[in-house]
């Protein structure tokens, strides 16, 4: 599978190319992910070094999400939502604990785990949204395909909505019946 091809919802048979939308969105997580290690590599280890500079360990992490996110691997997308509040945790702490540059580096911090988070967050919305609209769609273009004879449901001797066997009201998605 190519990196712009992602995996198709069951059910649906061809595979399903990203909108610009989730590039926009991919590309603004992959960026600011990069953006906030190299942050957190410089901060440790040249600007404001805590200790002998071990903290920029920190940043290393960061790595691991990055072919995922590449691959638009929506589990990564889902996990590095979760993981980044790490990262903005340790920044509200540093901004408000230390003094000048540690914390504008810490504020930095902080808005770059937030940009990561809604990226990854509207990544994954439209992902499964558009999922739900592609199964949606697959399922009512093969009901419509099948003759009203052929359906299974009732004798055949009517439409399928006067037929007993089929339910009288159909409750929405994810919803108990009435």
């Amino acid at each position: 599978m190519s990196s712009l091809q992602a995996q198709a919802p069951t059910g649906v048979s061809d595979t399903v190319l990203p909108i610009p939308a989730q590039r926009l969105s991919r590309g603004v997580a992959l960026g600011a992910t990069v953006a906030l290690m190299l942050l957190c590599l410089a901060w440790e280890a040249w600007w404001l070094p805590v200790g002998r500079g071990t903290l920029a360990l920190k940043a290393l992490p960061l790595l691991l999400p990055l072919p995922g996110l590449w691959r638009y691997r929506l589990y990564t997308f889902r996990a590095l939502s979760l993981f980044v509040w790490l990262y903005a945790t340790e920044g509200l702490v540093r901004a408000t604990s230390e003094p000048g540059l540690g914390a504008l580096l810490a504020t930095a911090e902080v808005l770059l785990s937030v940009v990561i988070f809604v990226a990854c967050a509207l990544h994954v919305r439209q992902r499964l949204g558009r999922a739900r609209a592609l199964v949606a769609s697959s399922g009512a273009a093969s009901a419509a395909a099948t003759p009203a004879g052929l359906s299974g449901a009732g004798d055949g001797a009517g439409p399928p909505e006067t037929s007993a066997a089929a339910p009288a009201a159909t409750a929405p998605a994810g919803l108990p019946p009435h």
